[in-house]
Protein backbone atom coordinates (compact mmCIF):
# COMPACT_ATOMS: atom_id res chain seq x y z
CA UNK A 1 0.00 0.00 0.00
CA UNK A 2 0.68 3.45 -0.47
CA UNK A 3 -0.14 6.97 0.63
CA UNK A 4 -1.63 9.27 -1.89
CA UNK A 5 -2.76 13.14 -1.52
CA UNK A 6 -6.30 13.74 -2.70
CA UNK A 7 -8.19 16.43 -3.65
CA UNK A 8 -11.80 14.79 -2.38
CA UNK A 9 -13.31 18.46 -3.67
CA UNK A 10 -12.98 21.75 -4.03
CA UNK A 11 -11.28 23.12 -0.54
CA UNK A 12 -10.85 19.68 0.59
CA UNK A 13 -7.47 17.80 0.53
CA UNK A 14 -6.98 14.11 2.44
CA UNK A 15 -4.44 11.93 2.56
CA UNK A 16 -5.61 7.97 1.67
CA UNK A 17 -4.18 5.00 1.34
CA UNK A 18 -4.33 3.10 -1.80
CA UNK A 19 -2.95 0.23 -3.51
CA UNK A 20 0.84 0.69 -5.18
CA UNK A 21 -0.25 0.93 -9.02
CA UNK A 22 0.30 -2.12 -11.16
CA UNK A 23 2.48 -1.20 -14.47
CA UNK A 24 1.92 -2.51 -18.30
CA UNK A 25 4.72 -3.81 -20.88
CA UNK A 26 5.62 -0.21 -21.95
CA UNK A 27 5.35 1.53 -18.12
CA UNK A 28 7.82 1.74 -15.37
CA UNK A 29 7.33 2.18 -11.68
CA UNK A 30 7.98 5.50 -10.08
CA UNK A 31 8.94 6.38 -6.55
CA UNK A 32 7.88 9.53 -6.63
CA UNK A 33 10.67 11.85 -4.62
CA UNK A 34 9.13 15.59 -4.99
CA UNK A 35 6.32 17.14 -6.39
CA UNK A 36 5.98 21.03 -6.95
CA UNK A 37 2.64 23.48 -6.00
CA UNK A 38 1.28 24.97 -9.01
CA UNK A 39 -0.99 27.77 -9.91
CA UNK A 40 -3.20 25.26 -11.86
CA UNK A 41 -2.83 22.83 -8.55
CA UNK A 42 -3.98 25.25 -6.37
CA UNK A 43 -7.06 25.97 -8.62
CA UNK A 44 -8.06 22.71 -8.50
CA UNK A 45 -8.33 23.07 -4.85
CA UNK A 46 -10.54 26.07 -5.29
CA UNK A 47 -12.29 24.73 -7.64
CA UNK A 48 -11.59 27.44 -9.84
CA UNK A 49 -9.88 25.07 -12.88
CA UNK A 50 -12.33 24.35 -15.61
CA UNK A 51 -10.42 21.37 -16.50
CA UNK A 52 -9.95 19.33 -14.28
CA UNK A 53 -12.40 16.76 -12.40
CA UNK A 54 -13.04 15.58 -9.00
CA UNK A 55 -11.58 13.65 -6.91
CA UNK A 56 -8.24 13.76 -8.00
CA UNK A 57 -4.87 13.43 -7.01
CA UNK A 58 -3.14 16.29 -8.47
CA UNK A 59 0.62 16.77 -9.37
CA UNK A 60 1.95 17.55 -12.56
CA UNK A 61 5.40 18.63 -11.49
CA UNK A 62 6.78 15.24 -10.50
CA UNK A 63 10.16 14.14 -10.15
CA UNK A 64 11.51 10.12 -8.84
CA UNK A 65 13.25 7.23 -9.49
CA UNK A 66 12.83 4.43 -11.42
CA UNK A 67 11.81 1.02 -9.26
CA UNK A 68 10.62 -1.16 -11.87
CA UNK A 69 9.94 -1.53 -15.38
CA UNK A 70 7.50 -2.65 -18.38
CA UNK A 71 9.31 -5.61 -20.57
CA UNK A 72 8.98 -3.41 -23.56
CA UNK A 73 10.12 -0.23 -21.89
CA UNK A 74 13.84 0.74 -24.15
CA UNK A 75 14.63 4.36 -22.31
CA UNK A 76 14.61 3.72 -18.31
CA UNK A 77 16.48 1.40 -15.87
CA UNK A 78 15.74 0.52 -12.46
CA UNK A 79 17.86 3.50 -10.42
CA UNK A 80 17.11 6.32 -13.23
CA UNK A 81 16.31 9.80 -11.90
CA UNK A 82 12.89 10.68 -14.31
CA UNK A 83 11.19 13.58 -14.87
CA UNK A 84 8.04 13.03 -16.01
CA UNK A 85 6.27 15.25 -18.81
CA UNK A 86 2.63 15.22 -17.69
CA UNK A 87 1.52 15.82 -21.29
CA UNK A 88 -0.36 12.41 -22.54
CA UNK A 89 -1.83 12.93 -25.97
CA UNK A 90 -3.32 10.69 -28.60
CA UNK A 91 -1.07 10.61 -31.75
CA UNK A 92 -3.04 10.97 -34.61
CA UNK A 93 -5.51 13.96 -34.33
CA UNK A 94 -4.45 16.75 -36.63
CA UNK A 95 -2.47 18.70 -33.96
CA UNK A 96 -0.17 15.75 -32.93
CA UNK A 97 -0.15 14.86 -36.58
CA UNK A 98 1.62 18.61 -36.92
CA UNK A 99 3.89 17.88 -33.84
CA UNK A 100 1.88 20.01 -31.24
CA UNK A 101 0.42 17.09 -29.28
CA UNK A 102 0.31 19.62 -26.38
CA UNK A 103 -3.06 21.04 -28.00
CA UNK A 104 -4.36 17.18 -28.57
CA UNK A 105 -7.98 17.14 -29.16
CA UNK A 106 -7.95 14.15 -26.76
CA UNK A 107 -5.21 15.81 -24.21
CA UNK A 108 -4.91 14.65 -20.62
CA UNK A 109 -2.18 15.84 -18.18
CA UNK A 110 -1.69 14.33 -14.95
CA UNK A 111 -2.81 15.89 -12.31
CA UNK A 112 -5.41 17.49 -14.11
CA UNK A 113 -7.55 14.83 -16.10
CA UNK A 114 -6.00 11.90 -15.18
CA UNK A 115 -4.18 11.06 -11.00
CA UNK A 116 -0.96 12.99 -10.98
CA UNK A 117 2.19 13.26 -8.75
CA UNK A 118 1.00 13.57 -5.35
CA UNK A 119 1.59 10.11 -4.45
CA UNK A 120 4.10 7.88 -3.42
CA UNK A 121 4.35 5.32 -6.67
CA UNK A 122 3.37 5.98 -10.17
CA UNK A 123 2.81 4.16 -13.27
CA UNK A 124 4.12 6.54 -16.20
CA UNK A 125 4.30 5.47 -19.71
CA UNK A 126 7.71 5.52 -21.64
CA UNK A 127 7.31 8.36 -23.97
CA UNK A 128 6.74 10.62 -20.65
CA UNK A 129 9.98 9.95 -19.26
CA UNK A 130 13.15 12.21 -19.21
CA UNK A 131 16.28 11.23 -17.76
CA UNK A 132 17.67 13.68 -15.11
CA UNK A 133 22.04 13.97 -13.97
CA UNK A 134 22.00 12.33 -10.45
CA UNK A 135 23.77 15.13 -8.91
CA UNK A 136 20.32 17.30 -9.80
CA UNK A 137 18.82 17.59 -5.96
CA UNK A 138 15.15 16.25 -6.12
CA UNK A 139 13.59 19.77 -4.86
CA UNK A 140 15.33 21.31 -7.83
CA UNK A 141 14.38 18.50 -10.26
CA UNK A 142 11.02 19.14 -9.68
CA UNK A 143 10.73 22.38 -11.31
CA UNK A 144 11.83 21.33 -14.99
CA UNK A 145 8.43 21.14 -15.87
CA UNK A 146 7.81 24.68 -15.20
CA UNK A 147 10.92 25.76 -16.90
CA UNK A 148 8.93 23.65 -19.79
CA UNK A 149 6.92 26.22 -19.78
CA UNK A 150 9.50 29.28 -20.15
CA UNK A 151 10.46 27.24 -23.08
CA UNK A 152 7.63 26.58 -24.60
CA UNK A 153 6.65 30.56 -24.27
CA UNK A 154 9.89 31.48 -25.84
CA UNK A 155 9.35 29.45 -28.68
CA UNK A 156 5.64 30.52 -29.52
CA UNK A 157 6.65 33.56 -29.05
CA UNK A 158 9.88 33.64 -31.00
CA UNK A 159 12.07 35.40 -28.33
CA UNK A 160 15.04 36.21 -29.45
CA UNK A 161 17.95 39.25 -27.93
CA UNK A 162 16.68 41.51 -29.94
CA UNK A 163 13.31 42.06 -28.39
CA UNK A 164 11.83 44.54 -26.10
CA UNK A 165 9.87 42.08 -23.93
CA UNK A 166 7.01 42.88 -21.32
CA UNK A 167 6.04 40.05 -18.50
CA UNK A 168 2.54 40.58 -16.46
CA UNK A 169 3.11 38.85 -13.92
CA UNK A 170 5.78 37.85 -11.26
CA UNK A 171 4.48 34.87 -9.72
CA UNK A 172 6.54 31.46 -10.65
CA UNK A 173 5.84 31.33 -14.09
CA UNK A 174 6.47 34.66 -14.51
CA UNK A 175 9.90 34.71 -13.26
CA UNK A 176 10.74 31.56 -14.98
CA UNK A 177 10.05 33.35 -18.10
CA UNK A 178 12.08 36.41 -17.50
CA UNK A 179 15.17 33.81 -16.75
CA UNK A 180 14.58 32.45 -20.40
CA UNK A 181 14.48 36.17 -21.42
CA UNK A 182 17.62 37.09 -19.62
CA UNK A 183 19.19 34.13 -21.08
CA UNK A 184 18.59 35.33 -24.60
CA UNK A 185 19.59 38.39 -23.88
CA UNK A 186 16.34 40.67 -24.68
CA UNK A 187 15.88 43.70 -22.69
CA UNK A 188 12.43 42.65 -20.22
CA UNK A 189 10.02 44.43 -17.80
CA UNK A 190 7.45 42.75 -15.36
CA UNK A 191 4.53 43.93 -13.89
CA UNK A 192 3.01 42.37 -10.88
CA UNK A 193 1.53 44.40 -7.18
CA UNK A 194 3.61 42.09 -5.23
CA UNK A 195 6.24 44.06 -3.81
CA UNK A 196 8.51 41.55 -2.65
CA UNK A 197 8.05 39.15 -6.24
CA UNK A 198 9.63 42.86 -8.13
CA UNK A 199 12.25 42.41 -5.87
CA UNK A 200 13.19 39.34 -6.82
CA UNK A 201 12.63 39.87 -10.39
CA UNK A 202 15.10 42.73 -9.96
CA UNK A 203 17.77 40.01 -8.55
CA UNK A 204 17.23 38.12 -11.72
CA UNK A 205 17.90 40.68 -13.87
CA UNK A 206 14.76 42.28 -14.84
CA UNK A 207 15.44 45.87 -16.51
CA UNK A 208 12.40 47.61 -15.11
CA UNK A 209 9.92 46.67 -12.80
CA UNK A 210 6.58 48.04 -12.44
CA UNK A 211 4.00 47.95 -9.49
CA UNK A 212 0.81 48.11 -10.85
CA UNK A 213 -0.92 49.42 -7.75
CA UNK A 214 1.59 52.70 -7.88
CA UNK A 215 2.67 52.96 -11.38
CA UNK A 216 0.83 53.72 -14.59
CA UNK A 217 1.97 50.62 -17.14
CA UNK A 218 1.40 53.04 -19.93
CA UNK A 219 3.54 55.38 -19.17
CA UNK A 220 6.06 52.69 -17.93
CA UNK A 221 5.75 50.97 -21.41
CA UNK A 222 6.61 55.11 -23.29
CA UNK A 223 9.50 55.58 -21.09
CA UNK A 224 11.08 52.46 -21.53
CA UNK A 225 10.55 51.78 -24.96
CA UNK A 226 11.36 54.86 -26.23
CA UNK A 227 7.10 55.13 -27.15
CA UNK A 228 7.70 52.49 -29.49
CA UNK A 229 5.68 49.65 -27.23
CA UNK A 230 7.01 46.32 -26.58
CA UNK A 231 7.55 43.79 -29.72
CA UNK A 232 6.89 40.56 -27.31
CA UNK A 233 4.48 40.61 -24.59
CA UNK A 234 3.52 38.02 -22.14
CA UNK A 235 0.63 37.58 -20.47
CA UNK A 236 1.00 35.32 -17.17
CA UNK A 237 -1.67 36.59 -14.91
CA UNK A 238 -5.13 35.53 -15.94
CA UNK A 239 -6.99 39.46 -15.31
CA UNK A 240 -8.63 39.93 -18.92
CA UNK A 241 -8.29 44.26 -18.37
CA UNK A 242 -4.59 43.67 -18.07
CA UNK A 243 -4.96 41.19 -21.59
CA UNK A 244 -7.20 43.83 -23.27
CA UNK A 245 -4.57 46.79 -21.93
CA UNK A 246 -1.79 44.85 -23.93
CA UNK A 247 -3.78 44.24 -26.65
CA UNK A 248 -4.72 48.07 -27.23
CA UNK A 249 -2.14 50.08 -25.78
CA UNK A 250 1.83 48.53 -24.95
CA UNK A 251 2.42 46.22 -28.04
CA UNK A 252 5.10 47.64 -30.77
CA UNK A 253 3.72 47.99 -34.39
CA UNK A 254 4.15 44.15 -35.73
CA UNK A 255 4.14 43.16 -32.01
CA UNK A 256 3.31 39.74 -30.19
CA UNK A 257 1.31 38.60 -27.33
CA UNK A 258 1.77 35.52 -25.94
CA UNK A 259 -0.98 34.39 -23.59
CA UNK A 260 -0.51 32.39 -21.24
CA UNK A 261 -3.77 33.01 -18.47
CA UNK A 262 -6.54 30.34 -18.81
CA UNK A 263 -9.28 33.06 -17.72
CA UNK A 264 -13.22 32.08 -18.83
CA UNK A 265 -14.22 35.83 -18.49
CA UNK A 266 -15.57 37.53 -21.75
CA UNK A 267 -13.89 41.27 -22.40
CA UNK A 268 -14.50 43.51 -25.63
CA UNK A 269 -11.21 43.71 -27.58
CA UNK A 270 -11.49 46.21 -30.96
CA UNK A 271 -10.32 44.66 -34.09
CA UNK A 272 -8.61 48.00 -35.09
CA UNK A 273 -6.09 47.31 -32.41
CA UNK A 274 -4.96 44.16 -34.07
CA UNK A 275 -4.98 44.79 -37.69
CA UNK A 276 -3.28 48.27 -37.93
CA UNK A 277 -0.32 47.23 -35.73
CA UNK A 278 -0.68 43.51 -37.30
CA UNK A 279 -0.55 41.97 -33.62
CA UNK A 280 -0.08 38.18 -33.63
CA UNK A 281 -1.99 36.90 -30.27
CA UNK A 282 -0.90 33.82 -29.83
CA UNK A 283 -1.75 30.99 -27.16
CA UNK A 284 0.25 28.57 -25.61
CA UNK A 285 -0.42 25.71 -23.37
CA UNK A 286 1.77 22.98 -21.34
CA UNK A 287 4.96 21.78 -23.10
CA UNK A 288 5.48 20.59 -26.77
CA UNK A 289 8.71 17.93 -25.86
CA UNK A 290 10.53 20.93 -23.96
CA UNK A 291 11.76 18.69 -21.26
CA UNK A 292 15.55 17.77 -22.74
CA UNK A 293 15.98 21.47 -23.65
CA UNK A 294 15.61 22.42 -20.00
CA UNK A 295 17.41 19.66 -18.54
CA UNK A 296 20.52 20.75 -20.71
CA UNK A 297 19.77 24.59 -19.22
CA UNK A 298 20.10 23.00 -15.72
CA UNK A 299 23.43 21.09 -17.30
CA UNK A 300 24.94 23.92 -17.94
CA UNK A 301 23.64 26.29 -15.52
CA UNK A 302 21.48 28.46 -18.13
CA UNK A 303 19.09 29.29 -15.41
CA UNK A 304 18.32 29.72 -11.61
CA UNK A 305 16.03 26.83 -10.50
CA UNK A 306 17.25 27.37 -6.48
CA UNK A 307 15.93 30.73 -6.86
CA UNK A 308 12.16 29.83 -7.73
CA UNK A 309 11.83 27.32 -4.75
CA UNK A 310 10.93 29.01 -1.51
CA UNK A 311 9.40 26.29 0.93
CA UNK A 312 9.19 22.71 1.21
CA UNK A 313 6.10 20.61 3.00
CA UNK A 314 6.08 16.74 3.14
CA UNK A 315 3.50 14.92 1.01
CA UNK A 316 1.84 14.17 4.07
CA UNK A 317 1.60 17.94 4.72
CA UNK A 318 0.06 19.12 1.93
CA UNK A 319 -2.91 20.39 3.45
CA UNK A 320 -0.72 23.02 5.34
CA UNK A 321 1.39 23.95 2.31
CA UNK A 322 -1.89 24.80 0.09
CA UNK A 323 -2.96 27.17 2.87
CA UNK A 324 0.32 28.61 3.50
CA UNK A 325 0.51 29.29 -0.22
CA UNK A 326 -2.79 30.86 -0.17
CA UNK A 327 -1.63 33.32 2.71
CA UNK A 328 2.00 34.36 2.04
CA UNK A 329 1.86 35.13 -1.64
CA UNK A 330 4.55 37.80 -0.76
CA UNK A 331 6.87 34.76 0.87
CA UNK A 332 5.74 31.93 -1.52
CA UNK A 333 7.08 31.39 -4.93
CA UNK A 334 7.39 28.02 -5.47
CA UNK A 335 6.44 25.01 -2.70
CA UNK A 336 7.81 21.80 -3.47
CA UNK A 337 6.67 18.56 -1.33
CA UNK A 338 9.42 16.31 -0.16
CA UNK A 339 8.38 12.15 -0.21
Amino acid sequence: MMKAVVVEKPEKITVVERAIPEITDNQVLLKVKAAGICGSDVGIYHGKNAFATYPRVVGHEFVGEVVKVGSKVTNASVGDHIAVDPVVSCGHCYACNINRHNVCKSLQVMGVHRDGGYQEYVAVDQEQLNQLPKDIPWEIAATVEPYSIGAQVAHRGRLTGDDTVLICGAGPIGLIILQVAKMKGAKVAILDIVESRLEDAKKMGADMVVNGKETDIVDAMKEFTNGEGFNLIYEATGNVNILQTCIQKLPSQAGRIVVLGFSTVEFPIRQVDIMSKELEIIGTRLNNHRFPEVISWFKDKKVDPKSIVTNTFHFTEADKAFKYNDENPDKVLKIVLTF
